[in-house]
């Protein structure tokens, strides 16, 4: 039985084109990027193209791009570096409540150390009011830290309009951008974003590996120590091929039109939701299909049936999809995301999937699907009768 994969917010497969530069760079620039020899000035030229991919990418300078192991390592980056630097400042951060948890969790502990966090509330569709926001910008905030789009609900949040509120202010405006690199379009000079974080393996790139935007006249003090790498700003020896990957993977994803992009996305989320009206199954969308939402996310509660229970008998007929974030996918805890959207007491919480879409995703894939979705929600539903 071949599987269909639907689960491209947890991860993505590598593009045939990384798969060839990961691979020619661990036969032929294995020397140490830090060495002054030939192999080792070799290996340095393949991180400085990659570095001015990623920058361009972006629209940002060479000299701000920083590699990391991934994400969550950016994300900690970002915000433990900023709370421990300008905390003579003030001691206010301003996030919300559907962050990834590599966001999260560093915020919960830095309320342990004494920092106030405020985090926002979000409506129905994931979306914060901008005002209250500016409610929340005291002179001793000293950070502002919202997704560019919600790994569970593909909520797009303003960030330009938002980078303008916080460019107002004493405080740095960071962005998860994990879900929105290769989705949306990305400036952080247009979007006043002074910290910005990625990774590689959701845009068809290697695991364990990603990368921090640092505006040049923000200066953080490195989560790691121990060497002098990526001029000081993050210890450990550089791992080439995977930076290789990265380059190509978003510079890959750069030459993509992102609206057509969505375009597809979002004829497939029709594909799948027609299916379903045509065979009269109850449902309900999480967080919208709007505008301001990133099709490449479908996040559907089909009524009655458990996420647990649905999600099983998909993978059973061959098709991976998702209760939520991969990050907390074996946790017996709700979605902290739904539960923000919809309150603890939804049913939405308990009876949800997460389906995503990648660039290799095809109609034939989805139309199997959205078929097997109306068997598997009958099938269960007739037995719970």
């Amino acid at each position: 039985m071949e599987e269909i994969y639907l689960d491209n917010a947890a991860t993505t497969p590598m593009s045939p084109k990384v798969i060839d530069v990961v691979t020619e760079e661990m036969k032929n620039d294995f020397g140490n990027a830090s060495s002054t020899y030939e192999l080792g000035r070799k290996a340095r030229h393949v991180v400085d193209q990659a570095r001015s991919k990623v920058a361009k990418a972006i629209n940002a300078k060479d000299n701000e791009i920083i590699f990391t192991s991934g994400g969550s390592e950016s994300n900690n980056t970002a915000i433990f570096g900023t709370a421990h630097s300008r905390s003579d400042i003030g001691k206010r951060i301003i996030t919300t409540k559907i962050e990834h948890p590599s966001v999260l969790q560093p915020m919960m502990q830095l309320e342990r150390e004494g920092f106030d966090v405020v985090y926002l509330n979000v409506d129905e569709t994931g979306h914060i009011s901008l005002e209250e926001l500016k409610k929340n910008l005291t002179p001793e905030t000293i950070l502002v830290s919202i997704m560019a789009v919600n790994n569970e609900i593909g909520t797009i949040n303003p960030i330009a309009e938002i980078g303008e509120i916080v460019a107002k202010s004493n405080a740095y405006f960071h962005v998860d951008a994990v879900q929105g690199l290769g989705n949306i379009d990305i400036d952080v000079a247009k979007m006043k974003i002074d910290l910005l974080s990625s990774s590689a393996h959701k845009i068809n790139g290697p695991k364990f590996l990603g990368f921090l935007y640092e505006k040049a006249d923000v200066k953080l003090p490195p989560l790691v120590y121990g060497g002098e790498q990526e001029t000081k700003r993050r210890a450990g020896t550089e791992n080439v091929p995977g930076i290789a990957g990265l380059g190509e993977a978003v510079s890959e994803i750069a030459e993509v039109d992102k609206q057509k992009l969505q375009e597809k996305y979002h004829h497939f989320q029709k594909i799948i939701l027609t299916e379903l009206d045509q065979a009269k199954i109850a449902y309900q969308v999480n967080g919208g299909l709007g505008e301001n939402v990133s099709h490449h996310i479908l996040n559907l509660r089909i009524d009655g049936i458990s996420t647990t229970l649905l999600q099983a008998n998909l993978d059973l007929a061959g098709f991976a999809v998702s209760g939520g974030s991969a990050c907390t996918a074996g946790s017996l805890e709700p979605s902290h995301v739904l539960c923000a959207c919809f309150g603890k007491k939804s049913p939405r919480v308990l009876e949800s999937i997460r389906i995503s879409f990648g660039r290799y995703t095809t109609d034939e894939e989805i139309t199997s699907f959205a078929q097997q979705l109306v068997k598997t929600a009958q099938k269960v539903q007739k037995k719970e009768k």
